[in-house]
C-alpha cells in the first residue's frame, strides 16, 4: 500500500507525571480511509515523552506504508511548537526524541506538523487510554 500524504493523529497520555504511559495514532489517507491504528503501553515515562514516541510511531508506519508525505495532528502544545522551532527543546530527555522525528521526517518528501484542540483528537487519545486501561 502506497498513499502519497498520510495524514497522523498522536496522543501520547501518562497517568502520573512520570507514570505509566501508552501512545495512540491514527493513520489516514486524504479521503479519510484509515490506514492503521496504534495503541501501545509504553510503561513509565512523561507525559512529554509519551506525545513524542506517538509521533515518531506515527511516522515509522506512515514510512512503512510508504508515504511520501505526512501531516501530524497533535494536542501537545509543546511537541508542535518544538518541532515547528518556536521553542528550543530544554529538557534533555526530549532531545533524543526531537532528533528521532527531526531524523525520519527527512526521509520524507514533506513534512508538517500542527496542534489541535484535545477536543479534535478524540480517536488517538482513545487508543492511548485504551492502552493504559488493557494494562
Amino acid at each position: 500500500m502506497s498513499a502519497a500524504k498520510v495524514i497522523v493523529h498522536t496522543d501520547g497520555a501518562a497517568r502520573g507525571n512520570p507514570g505509566p504511559a501508552a501512545i495512540g495514532v491514527t493513520l489516514q489517507d486524504e479521503a479519510g480511509h484509515t490506514l492503521a491504528r496504534i495503541s501501545r503501553r509504553l510503561g513509565r515515562t512523561t507525559n512529554n515523552q509519551a506525545e513524542y514516541r506517538a509521533v515518531i510511531a506515527g511516522l515509522e508506519q506512515a514510512i512503512a506504508l510508504g508515504a511520501s508525505g505526512v501531516v501530524v495532528k497533535s494536542d501537545s502544545e509543546l511537541v508542535v511548537k518544538q518541532l515547528n522551532g518556536k521553542y528550543k527543546v530544554k529538557n534533555a530527555a526530549l532531545r533524543p526524541l526531537y532528533q528521532e522525528v527531526v531524523r525520519l521526517a527527512g526521509q520524507l518528501q514533506g513534512f508538517s506538523i500542527s496542534y489541535i484542540p484535545r477536543e479534535s483528537n478524540c480517536a488517538a487519545d482513545a487508543l492511548a487510554n485504551q492502552a493504559l486501561d488493557n494494562a
